[in-house]
């Protein structure tokens, strides 16, 4: 049986000015600046550039009824317009120096790696089958140098793509030919056979020689720094396998990351905030990039002035008003939304400033204190979602480098007198005494645990570990050398 009933409810439901706020509060400058870009350029009421022209202060909710002559959507066109008539070209200006900084990256030209690599095959004497094969195995070679794909799935790859059909034996002397180009180690397989090809390229000494030897022979044992296993089997004395380990730890184990003229992306940070000592008090500004000069476009303003002007208001002429009203109302709700932006972050890093100021006064990392979003958010009365816009993807410049407002948050403990300690206090002295420890003997994380108890800082042996690889620091096995 249907029934029909009426039900009220409340529910909060978001704008979409206010979703897209949130959006641009968590871009970081470079986006900010995309972003901007995107809108100027979608937005043709929208312009940016220094010009003292009156700002259109008219709220489009509370339209006065004045007589004035409105098109049919209400739309009051003297709100729209200003009284000043002085050109706009006199209100343009050019304040920037010379000396003024240019925020554009430049990017340099060149080849790619693969490329690099293709223009060396050419002078090689190879058939043409050959050429194709090798042009295909130099396209399996990734970032770091490396062939990721073994010979059987390259052979099948080209019968099905290249419509070529080749053998194992062919593939393999192929990749040896790849191997011999530069930079040393590329086409490798593996990290053993990339350290062999590097040492094999050098002119022949005792050392490298031993090297090649315990690359080939004891690879396993050199990795685990079974040290005096080394000793033992090739009867060599401690000065004689440091020379040679000495010689391994010159080479390369990414040689696609030393092509100069590799295109990878590289990513700049840009501070959004800029953070100083002076005198003892801390002073925080804002990135200028992030407050740009935007004002509402003259020609628009001229186009509506016509049209009030007009006797004959066609229905042409009226779709573009609606069409205009809509770029202007999104043009002034633009800038009142990067005024907010520019408010939120401020008002967020300042808070975080002061909670954090005795660290950010020393740059000692064991005064960082215990700090959450929540801590944050409840300062400023805003969301912890907010909160996390402005920690997650932004960056401050301080006297002790450009750090991540991320860093600044972390989980609290208790020390052994009840205090609440950061963690990242915890990690600092953690990675203090691992630095100073005996190489020879380094800590096993059940004596980093004990080291830690000794000062004061109750943290069981898998706390221990889960720390120190988040430090990504090596277990004591691998942090051993011979001294």
């Amino acid at each position: 049986m249907l029934k029909q009933s009426l039900h009220q409810k409340l529910q909060q439901k978001l704008s979409p000015q206010q979703i897209q706020l949130m959006k641009l509060i968590q871009l970081p400058t470079q986006a900010f600046e995309q972003k901007l870009s995107q809108e100027i350029e979608e937005n043709p009421a929208l312009e940016s550039g220094k010009e003292n022209l009156d700002e259109f202060e008219s709220n489009q909710d509370d339209y006065d009824d004045t007589g004035t002559e409105t098109i049919e959507a209400d739309i009051n066109i003297d709100e729209y317009l200003s009284d000043d008539e002085i050109p706009s070209y006199k209100l343009q200006t050019n304040n920037y120096s010379a000396d003024d900084e240019d925020s554009r990256i430049p990017y340099s030209g060149g080849i790619t790696f693969n490329q690099h690599l293709i223009n060396q095959l050419n002078t090689y004497q190879l058939n043409d089958q050959e050429i194709q094969i090798a042009v295909f195995i130099v396209g399996c070679i990734d970032g770091s140098g490396y062939i990721r794909r073994i010979n059987e799935d390259i052979i099948d790859d080209l019968a099905f793509s290249e419509n070529l059909y080749t053998t194992t034996d062919e593939i393999e002397s192929i990749i040896k030919i790849v191997q011999e180009l530069d930079p040393a180690g590329v086409g490798a397989r593996t990290l053993k056979e990339c350290l062999l090809i590097q040492l094999k390229r050098k002119e022949k000494n005792k050392e490298r020689a031993l090297a090649i030897d315990i690359l080939e022979n004891s690879f396993d044992q050199f990795v685990k720094k079974h040290y005096q296993k080394l000793i033992q089997k090739f009867d060599i004395s401690k000065d004689d396998l440091k020379l040679a380990i000495k010689e391994i730890e010159k080479l390369n184990p990414k040689p696609g990351g030393s092509f100069s003229g590799n295109l990878t992306a590289v990513e700049h940070i840009v501070p959004d905030f800029t953070l100083l000592i002076n005198e003892g008090n801390l002073e925080l500004s804002l990135n200028a990039r992030n407050a740009p000069d935007l004002h509402i476009s003259r020609e628009y303003d001229n186009m509506l002035k016509g049209y009030a002007a007009s006797k004959d208001k066609s229905k042409s002429q009226q779709d573009a008003v609606m069409f205009i009203k809509q770029k202007l109302d999104a043009a002034k709700w633009f800038i009142d939304a990067i005024k907010q932006r520019q408010q939120t972050l401020m008002l967020t890093m300042t808070a975080i400033m002061q909670y954090q100021k005795e660290y950010l006064l020393t740059g000692d990392e064991r005064k960082l204190r215990p700090m959450v979003l929540k801590d944050i958010a409840d300062i400023i009365n805003m969301d912890v979602s907010t909160v996390s816009r402005v920690a997650n993807s932004k960056y401050v410049d301080t006297p002790y480098g450009t750090k991540l407002i991320k860093v600044f948050f972390s989980e609290s403990m208790k020390n052994d007198k009840g205090e609440d300690i950061s963690t990242r206090e915890i990690k600092k002295i953690l990675q203090t005494e691992i630095e100073n420890e005996n190489k020879k003997r380094p800590f096993t994380d059940e004596k980093l645990s004990a080291l830690l108890k000794e000062k004061g800082y109750l943290i069981a042996r898998r706390t221990v570990a889960k720390y120190r690889e988040q430090l990504d620091i090596p277990v004591a096995r691998l942090r051993k050398k011979i001294l």
